[in-house]
């Protein structure tokens, strides 16, 4: 696959410690104590076991309660992986070179795909990082109160917090390394790319939820089932509809940003906090209703209520790992040359997903349903 290394993506590599034409095929596999430092394989452990116990959970879902919701979640979130990323490692092999240059590298971990290009980590942490944003929203009652764009609008507020505490710290733990002279890559925001902070944290998560949500959320919620070919046709629409609309969500920054950067980034940055402005005033009012005694009992998900504060303690670990370096880097850059994430943003991040994991910790678990879901004929027996 030296064909495609790209000179930029090979700059990029050797930053990172390896060499684009000797990295592996479809799939290879090394020594996890043998990576660049001891953070990549901690990473890997904590996105990965997070990302299989969601798809089990999901499973359960669906078969004690009927509710294939958090499966169509995976799985869209996976087909949407691999329409988005793919083009952007090889933008040669999908004939878009002309107008896409390498925009990132990733670094080498102990379980890759692509010559190099995919790291089983980034596979998973695609429905992980979806599963956690959609469940707190959906515990939080935002989509059964507000419906399918309120809801959507939260889900890329939560994703936002949870994604940016760890997008901010990558390229100091050599996790990955921008192409920071891409056009698409700017505005910087300190190591990462303002793009990056407002569409892949925060708009795509939006466009995946709105359309979990049209396609299979409402109608679970209305009651109603699915075939295993409906739940299979939903999911593959899910992927490719989040797709696309993660091209129409950042269009005013894109159209309106072609002739200036700082145009890009003000309206960038504007979609941001109209979008966690809305979320926040919708997640305050709920909170408050989360509060208030009731009668029944409210949806809940015990995985991402306990796995999303083994998040957020993992990543607190490996921040308070990356701080001494931090804190003595020069002009914005390490010792070792490595670009520092912005620590008061992060902060800010930590905030706001502790703030919505903590009030959910008090919700009651939902009751067990004393029978099987009630099945149209032709539907998937579920238990």
């Amino acid at each position: 696959m030296a064909a495609h290394c790209s000179t930029t993506f090979e700059q990029l590599a050797t930053a990172l410690g390896f060499s684009c034409a000797e990295a592996g095929g479809l799939l290879e596999l090394r020594n996890p104590f043998a990576l660049e430092n001891w953070t990549l394989p901690v990473l890997e452990v904590t996105i990965i076991l997070g990302s299989v116990l969601a798809l089990i959970h999901a499973i359960l879902r669906l078969r004690r309660h009927g509710d294939p919701t958090n499966l169509v979640l995976w799985f869209g979130a996976t087909a949407y992986l691999f329409v988005i990323e793919p083009p952007l490692y090889f933008p040669a092999a999908f004939g878009i070179d002309e107008h896409v240059d390498t925009m990132f590298a990733h670094n080498v971990f102990t379980v890759d795909f692509l010559w190099g290009r995919l790291p089983l980590y980034i596979v998973a942490i695609y429905p992980f990082m979806a599963t956690i944003a959609y469940e707190i929203v959906r515990m939080f009652g935002v989509f059964e109160r507000y419906g399918a764009l309120a809801g959507a609008a939260c889900v890329g507020f939560v994703h936002h917090a949870f994604y940016e505490i760890f997008d901010q710290i990558g390229p100091q733990l050599r996790w990955w390394e921008w192409a920071t002279t891409n056009p698409l890559n700017q505005p910087m925001f300190d190591s990462v790319p303002l793009p990056s902070v407002v569409v892949f944290a925060a708009l795509w998560p939006m466009s995946l939820a709105w359309c979990v949500y049209h396609f299979v959320g409402r109608a679970v919620a209305r009651g109603e089932t699915f075939t295993g070919l409906q739940l299979i046709w939903r999911t593959v629409v899910i992927g490719l509809a989040a797709s696309l609309g993660t091209f129409l969500l950042p269009l005013p920054a894109t159209v309106l940003g072609m002739g200036s950067t700082v145009v890009r980034g003000t309206v960038y940055a504007l979609e941001l906090v109209v979008l966690s402005a809305v979320a926040v005033v919708l997640l305050y009012r709920q909170w408050r209703r989360l509060r208030e005694p009731s009668d029944t009992a409210r949806y809940t998900n015990p995985f991402v209520r306990r796995y999303s504060i083994v998040y957020l303690v993992v990543m607190a670990v490996l921040w308070a790992a990356a701080l001494p370096d931090f804190l003595r880097a020069t002009d914005g850059v390490t010792a070792n040359g490595d670009p520092l994430g912005n620590l008061w943003y992060t902060l800010a991040c930590f905030a706001i997903a502790v703030l919505c994991v903590l009030p959910l910790r008090s919700c009651p678990e939902p009751a067990a349903p004393t029978k099987a879901p009630p099945q149209r004929p032709g539907t998937v027996p579920l238990s």
